[in-house]
């Protein structure tokens, strides 16, 4: 009988960077690698499991804007052009190393790599991945929970309580619709929990979400168990704490894992290391440099020395990571075990995007512990927070302290002096569409689609990612032009619905760029 639970909380997001007004976008190629290099290796790990009788449980979140690109047949088509890109390219790689048996051995990875990554998003998941994961929650061996419309950092948001209720409203109705059932939990954005926004989140059926450490050890009245047991909050929905000594495994750039020096170096790319005309047809068609994903070194050190990758040296450190965490999750629950009158839980959640992408032996990582729990110990079993809450229906009432994981702890990321003056305006935003809501109650025909395409605008300029990009400077650009141009746009569908001129061709355009949220309702800002 295990002594206490570990759950691993996979929070799957990218920002809704879908560009069809270019004919190649820098920012769909977050989307794309992504895909590649996390999702679909994710995907096979698991279904491998599933194959060999593998017992497990694992929670993922799938935000709405990751959903909703993993869903639309644009972004798969370009999707799949690109990846037959990295699969010509790896061709040439096999060609051009032939005189260098390491860099050809790794060539050869790359193009058998590339060359399963696409019979699997064709063949196997039909270009829909999201299908994909319903299947594993269906089959019971993952929980998928619910998040925010787009993402957006509700605790600033929170000065109108309308544009709360509508980032958490969305984002359950996107849910509901793709995966057939209300979700029992919710991530909220970057962790970040203010006093009362659980009251939305057991208005719409959400049993539980995630916090933050200190947003559980500073909660009031201290709890007992710290993180390792959930509290209920004043609504009644439960909070579990992220675990600061599993995260700290895992994450950390110093001491993590992933800085391990037989690991993949991720910031060595043929992309940019490469004769320019050799690489041109395979970056950016206006000359830009990018990753192309085809990477030959390993992290060997701190210098900017860098040794040929060995996939055989990594593949065994993955193994012997794995072990390492299982073994110090084992001493971490007989000690909490020993100290608690109910069996501990261990929550670590993490990026998704960290598995594969910025380390590339994480999905390989994860195989190998989840075998490990299940065949070479008994003291820990892994659980969803939903399965937790069924074995302890009875937790400590407590109200959380306001928190996030980001720098800091609190909202100092998103609010600060150079992301600060967008507030006012997604503020008088909020307003706005919170008047448009009231004043058209029974919308109908254009005025419907106008009043529709605005809230999808409202939300879409509401993204955390936004505030986060300007504040840390990269593509700062990019985010100041995206949120001013959702703001434009609800600023001018606004005054059109307003006037009652509503310029029909206008809102096509509009309607066909950010087409997210296909069954949206305005009323959410009602």
């Amino acid at each position: 009988m295990e002594k206490g639970y570990l759950a691993l909380v996979f929070h799957a997001h990218l920002p809704y960077v879908r560009h069809p007004e270019h004919e190649e976008s820098l920012e769909e190629k977050w989307f794309y690698e992504a895909v590649t290099e996390t999702y679909i290796p994710l995907l096979l790990v698991l279904e491998s499991l599933l194959e060999h009788g593998v017992d497990f449980r694992l929670t993922f979140s799938l935000t709405p804007t990751l959903g909703s690109m993993l869903l639309d047949p644009f972004l798969q088509s370009r999707y799949l052009n690109r990846l037959e890109r990295s699969i010509e390219l790896a061709e040439r790689e096999i060609d051009r190393t032939r005189s260098k048996p390491e860099f050809n051995a790794l060539a050869r990875m790359y193009h058998q790599g590339f060359l399963k990554i696409r019979q699997a998003f064709v063949n196997r998941y039909n270009q829909n991945l999201v299908q994909a994961f319903k299947e594993l929650q269906d089959a019971g061996s993952i929980e998928i929970i619910a998040s925010a419309a787009t993402h957006g950092y509700l605790p600033l948001l929170s000065v109108n309580q309308k544009a709360v209720q509508a980032q958490i409203s969305v984002g359950i109705e996107f849910y509901r619709h793709v995966f057939g059932r209300t979700p029992k939990g919710f991530w909220l954005p970057e962790c970040a929990y203010y006093s009362g926004v659980d009251e939305f989140l057991r208005k719409y059926g959400v049993r539980y979400t995630i916090l933050e450490t200190h947003g559980i050890t500073r909660a009031s009245p201290r709890p007992q168990y710290g993180v390792y047991a959930p509290l209920y909050c004043p609504s009644g929905v439960a909070a579990f704490g992220r675990d600061p000594e599993s995260s700290k495994q895992v994450w950390s750039s110093n001491e993590g894992y992933p800085g391990d020096f037989d690991y993949r170096e991720f910031y060595r790319d043929i992309g940019y290391d490469l004769d320019f005309e050799y690489i041109k047809p395979y970056i950016h068609r206006d000359g830009i440099r990018i990753d192309t994903g085809i990477k030959y070194y390993r992290i060997t050190g701190t210098t900017n020395h860098k040794e040929v990758y060995v996939p055989e040296w990594a593949e065994r450190k993955a193994e012997i990571h794995a072990g390492n965490f299982m073994f110090n999750r084992q001493k971490q629950i007989e000690h909490l075990a020993s100290l608690m009158n109910r069996k501990p839980i261990v929550v670590a959640p993490y990026d998704a995007e960290l598995l594969g992408h910025w380390w590339f032996e994480g999905p390989n990582w994860l195989n190998y512990l989840v075998r490990k729990i299940a065949i070479e110990q008994e003291t820990i079993r892994l659980i969803t927070l939903s399965e937790y809450l069924e074995g302890y229906p009875v937790n400590q009432a407590s109200t959380p302290s306001t928190s996030s994981w980001g720098y800091k702890g609190f909202n100092e990321v998103w609010l600060n002096g150079r992301n600060d003056w967008i507030y006012r305006h997604l503020h008088s935003g909020a307003d706005l569409m919170e008047r448009l809501a009231k004043s058209n109650p029974k919308a109908k025909g254009l005025k419907l689609r106008a009043l529709n395409q605005a809230a999808r605008e409202l939300l879409l300029a509401q993204a955390s990612d936004w505030a986060f990009m300007i504040h840390s400077g990269a593509m700062a650009e990019y985010a100041t032009r995206r949120t001013r141009a959702h703001l434009t746009h609800l600023y001018k569908l606004g005054s059109s619905i307003e006037s009652g001129r509503i310029d029909e061709a206008g809102l096509s355009e509009i309607e066909a760029k950010d087409n997210i949220f296909p069954h949206i309702d305005y009323r959410s800002f009602s």
